[in-house]
């Protein structure tokens, strides 16, 4: 990743918004500026200082020293018997002229904010999500091949699971067992999130939390999950049953996936993003079960899991080459089933290809 080359172009779109700088905590978007991703830094300041011109700045616990020592630009380092905010208010006064528009990072804890107000108050303060969102939602190359490895090992594990005797096993160690495949056999650095595992009614919960609920013959299971590779996130879903569907399962199953597909076809460069939603949600209201699609067809997909663009209800923002997304209409049955599909899809070539390619067909196990 060509980390120099994206703080030059967060400097630059900083000043073409009329803003001085930006601070910026451990996370994604520090991640996403320097490739700096530091563990436990808990109540200790560490903050990067972005300024629309000039080197950055970033002030850290003397503990971080070989973990900075490749850092473009200047680092300041603050032992345990110093006052770190104390350095930071000096850096700011240093670096921005009173009353300049500064962005602070969504994820800044309170706490750290209220220790440096008073040299804060004296500029003016706005959210960096919209303005730093508007670079992270196009992804270049280097990106999409990084999400483009992180969905292979998505798909790899389904077609570990549906190897698997389901039949028996608990939602708690099918979860288990793919977080410890996708870290330790599948050559990923993290699992996305926690997987879901929610097998018959449970399906109906779209954000169920494995229990210990056996799989029994006749389940519908919807396997939720997603990869890490080189920070970058892939998210799928699959829908499978263990033995024989019946007939009310089929029905569901085909919907879904006619409203997956509908959506995926109609990904192209510049249209509204809410256009793909109600794709889906047309096919399965076409089909009387519109009142059981009960979330947002999809959402963004990169450094974070959840990012923009939303692919919801209205959303008038328009695709562009380089966003990458997830589609996942769903039906859910209150105390019977669930069934979702989800892909990842990379608008390239003013059209919508899936980055996840793990086979759709209903697959009883």
């Amino acid at each position: 990743m060509d980390y120099k080359r994206r703080m030059h172009k967060f400097q630059v779109h900083l000043g073409e918004k009329g803003l001085g700088g930006a601070f910026i905590v451990p996370g994604s978007n520090l991640y996403y500026l320097t490739g700096l991703n530091p563990l436990g830094t808990l109540e200790r300041l560490f903050v990067l200082i972005v300024p629309a011109e000039g080197s950055p700045t970033v002030i850290a616990p003397r503990l971080y020293e070989k973990e900075l020592e490749g850092f473009n630009g200047e680092v300041v380092l603050w032992s345990d018997s110093e006052n770190p905010y104390k350095i930071f208010a000096t850096k700011i006064k240093e670096t921005f002229k009173e009353g300049e528009k500064l962005l602070i990072d969504d994820t800044m804890l309170v706490g750290a904010f209220l220790k440096a107000k008073d040299v804060l108050d004296k500029y003016s303060l706005y959210s960096m999500g919209p303005v730093i969102s508007e670079l992270r939602e196009i992804k270049d190359k280097d990106e999409i091949k990084a999400l483009k490895k992180a969905a292979e090992i998505a798909d790899k594990m389904f077609y570990r699971l549906v190897e698997e005797k389901l039949e028996g096993k608990s939602e708690k160690e099918l979860a288990n067992m793919i977080e410890y495949m996708i870290k330790n056999e599948l050559g990923a650095d993290d699992v996305s999130f926690e997987p879901i595992v929610a097998s018959g009614p449970n399906g109906a919960n779209p954000h169920h939390r494995p229990s210990d609920r056996k799989i029994r013959k006749g389940d519908v299971v919807i396997f939720d999950y997603g990869a890490k590779y080189l920070g970058y996130c892939s998210d799928i879903t699959r829908t499978v049953v263990v033995g024989q569907p019946s007939e009310k399962v089929r029905e569901v199953y085909e919907i879904v996936k006619e409203a997956q597909e509908t959506a995926v076809q109609r990904v192209a460069e510049g249209i509204p993003v809410g256009d793909v939603d109600a794709a889906a949600r047309r096919v399965i209201s076409k089909y009387g079960y519109g009142k059981y699609f009960i979330h947002r067809t999809g959402h963004g997909l990169g450094i974070d899991v959840h990012e923009e663009p939303y692919i919801s209800p209205g959303n008038t923002k328009l695709l562009k080459e380089g966003m990458v997304f997830t589609i996942e209409p769903g039906i859910y049955l209150h105390g019977k089933f669930g069934v979702r599909i989800e892909d990842d899809v990379v608008v390239l070539n003013k059209k919508g290809i899936r980055l996840t390619e793990a086979g759709r067909e209903l697959i009883s196990v």
